[in-house]
């Protein structure tokens, strides 16, 4: 099993930043949500971050070396977790920093696959090792974190069953889905689906499967799809599940769909940082770096 973690932190974090009137944030909370990364608003208990419990549900995992991906003007991260660069000692987790640097010409980062081909280029030691990838603004289980270690496929993903999600339905329904073969691999991933298109992406349990960017790859066959990763047409973005899908073309039936049916809880705007505070006061009511 690998023991290396990517979490994509270099994001604009645009949606958390529109304006919001809300009365049930205070205003550090709003502060917050407009100034910070997303995975370091405090909603944790003492104002912790939410990268905290993602941090020790990672443990927990087995993951011992632990690669934030932060953007040029990340600093507030090292605050958190270590002020070098590489192999900070964070409860046991040794944290290291890549930086997501804005292309010339882009006022923005240029997307999730040039996230993780920039870090990459600046810890080239993960393209000879296996690693797992997930967004930082999410708070995956152990449980999904440990199944990315422990499955011996080339590359994987979480494939989360769409009805188990806890989320507002015209939300779900935005939520890119995989189509998988009766074995579980993947085949192909629809964004904006219709209606009609649930029917034929159901998998062989009748599920629809939606990814919520938690993947392990094989960074040797993975790397010449990052280099070469195309920018969405729609988006202007280079992403994630675009080099995934690059992946399955020139290697089919390596890339597995792990189901699990499970509610991931998402700070994606203002609106959720009250619910992901009740969630963690329900299922995390003490950060126990110890077990």
């Amino acid at each position: 099993m690998h023991n290396n973690l990517v979490i994509l932190a270099g994001g604009a974090s645009s949606r958390m930043k529109k304006e919001a009137v809300l009365d049930n944030l205070s205003p550090e909370e709003i502060a917050q949500a407009n100034e910070r990364s997303k995975g370091l608003i405090g909603v944790g208990s003492s104002g912790r971050p939410l990268l905290d419990y993602l941090l020790l549900n990672a443990k927990k995992a087995g993951y011992k070396n632990i690669y934030i991906i932060i953007g040029e003007q990340g600093e507030l991260f090292k605050e958190f977790y270590g002020s070098q660069n590489r192999n900070n000692d964070f409860h046991g987790l040794n944290i290291s920093f890549a930086v997501q640097y804005i292309p010339e010409g882009r006022v923005k980062p240029f997307g999730t696959a040039d996230a993780l081909f920039q870090a990459v280029e600046q810890f080239p030691e993960l393209n000879e090792q296996e690693y797992s990838v997930c967004n930082s603004d999410n708070l995956y289980s152990a449980a999904a974190l440990l199944a990315l270690r422990e499955t011996t496929s080339p590359n994987a993903f979480i494939s989360y069953d769409r009805d188990a999600m806890e989320f507002p339905l015209e939300r779900i329904s935005r939520f890119a889905i995989a189509k998988l073969d009766e074995n579980n691999q993947l085949l192909d991933i629809l964004e904006k689906p219709t209606a009609e298109d649930l029917e034929h992406y159901k998998d062989v349990d009748g599920r629809i499967r939606v990814s919520m960017n938690a993947f392990k790859f094989t960074g040797k066959t993975l790397y010449p799809h990052l280099k070469n990763c195309p920018v969405h047409p729609e988006r202007d973005e280079k992403e994630l599940p675009t080099v995934l899908l690059n992946s399955v073309k020139e290697h089919p039936n390596t890339t597995l769909g792990i189901p699990f049916s499970e509610h991931v809880p998402d700070l994606t705007a203002k609106e959720d940082i009250s619910e992901v505070k009740a969630y963690l006061q329900k299922h995390y009511p003490v950060l126990n770096w110890e077990n």
